[in-house]
């Protein structure tokens, strides 16, 4: 577990302690069009990379269930639009933003994401 030291104690890092980036996952290790699950602090994360090289990061958490899945969804687009579907109700989110493109009442949490010297980082989307 990631862990700030603040001098006398040391307290479990939430994302909304999440103001710089955090290494996740080398660039090479990221395969395209494939998701992978990663914990930062005690946020679950899916980070994408699609077929231009865009790197995302959304909520690994399916937004009707709860569950730890969205990094097992299936990659595509609708249109010029990079999506995920999710494993269980196949619910299409926009990877730029978390938007459900089939029910408007869904969303996944975006985070941002970014390669920096070959490693994939994010933070939370208002660091």
């Amino acid at each position: 577990m990631t862990t700030l030291d603040s001098g006398l104690h040391a307290h479990p890092l939430t994302i909304a302690d999440v103001t710089t980036w955090v290494d996740v996952i080398a660039e090479a290790d990221l395969p395209t069009e494939v998701g992978v699950p990663a914990l930062v602090g005690h946020a679950p994360v899916a980070v994408f990379r699609t077929y231009d090289g865009e790197v995302h990061a959304l909520s690994n958490l399916d937004p009707k269930t709860g569950a730890s899945v969205m990094a097992r969804g299936i990659v595509g687009s609708r249109g010029d639009v990079p999506t995920v579907a999710s494993p269980l109700y196949k619910h299409v989110f926009d990877l730029r933003t978390g938007r459900c493109l089939d029910d408007e009442s869904l969303a996944l949490v975006r985070f941002e994401a970014r390669v920096s010297g070959g490693v994939v980082q994010v933070r939370g989307a208002n660091g």
